[in-house]
């Protein structure tokens, strides 16, 4: 099973279209051992975006225990959901030292949802300078944002930094209302921002939707939008291989399809998509 790669935008890294996130069993703590076998069991498969943040849980100190000799082969990153400069760098010290390296290789400013946000962000010893901080000492070698609540919100941090990369939901409920998929990946496109789809199977809640025994279609249509890789995180090493062999045969799906596709889930949209407010 060799799993595609695509170049994450204008940092010009390879990546697969496969990321392994930090969610699932990750999102945990006490459970060394079963995490430590499915970040490995996820390079050994060909993965090499593997994602964490400082909010999930034990899920930095998991990458710490398992990649050792193997992190100058993958492209680590996390994120900081911090609003302020002091709070930020706090974060990074503590996400180097649980993740066991002197860099990542992409630091993302995590889910931001308002205006107040951006405000606190953006302004006078905001979040912002401490990841430009970072960027300058080599603790980052790029800075990413990330957002799955208002797409005018994630479009407008973008208006207002140069970001190497953005973290956004790609699935077919996306059309039905306030759409990512059409406010912020072509304005992303054009500032050639690297595209990371997340919410592919809208938090597992497509195992429910009638008419669908398996998640490969969400995945195909999520990678024939214009992303670059899509970051899922798995319960188990089972979950892992399944969504590894989706990968593997991934083509790109028709534009029938994908009208098909939104035409049978926006009667389940706004259900399985809670998440927005």
């Amino acid at each position: 099973m060799e799993i595609p790669r695509r170049i994450l935008g204008k940092t010009g890294v390879e990546v697969t279209i496969l990321g392994l996130g930090g969610e699932g069993i990750l999102r945990t703590f006490d459970y060394d051992k079963e995490a430590y076998a499915l970040i490995n069991r996820a390079f050994d498969l060909g993965i090499n975006y593997f994602e964490s943040a400082r909010a999930y849980s034990g899920s930095e100190s998991y990458y710490g225990n398992a990649l050792k000799e193997r992190r100058k082969e993958i492209f680590l990153t996390s994120k900081s959901h911090a609003r302020d400069k002091k709070g930020a760098l706090e974060h990074l010290h503590e996400t180097l030292k649980n993740m066991k390296t002197d860099h990542l290789d992409l630091w993302q400013v995590h889910d931001v949802r308002t205006e107040d946000d951006i405000e606190e962000i953006f302004g006078p010893k905001g979040a912002l300078e401490a990841f430009i901080q970072a960027k300058k000492k080599g603790f980052t070698k790029f800075i990413g944002v990330t957002g799955h609540h208002d797409p005018m919100i994630l479009r407008r941090c973008l208006e207002l930094f140069d970001f190497d990369t953005v973290l956004l939901p790609v699935n077919p409920a996306e059309p039905s209302y306030n759409s990512f998929l059409e406010k912020v990946i072509p304005y992303a496109q054009k500032k050639r921002v690297g595209i990371i789809g997340m919410k592919v199977y809208f938090r597992g809640l497509a195992k429910r939707l009638p008419w669908f025994d398996t998640m490969e279609p969400f995945f195909h249509f999520a990678l024939s939008q214009s992303i670059t890789t899509a970051v899922i995180g798995c319960d188990s090493i089972s979950q892992l291989v399944e969504n590894v062999q989706i990968a593997s045969r991934f083509s790109p799906m028709s534009v029938d399809m994908i009208k098909t596709l939104i035409r049978n889930v926006t009667p389940f949209a706004r259900r399985l998509m809670y998440y927005k407010p």
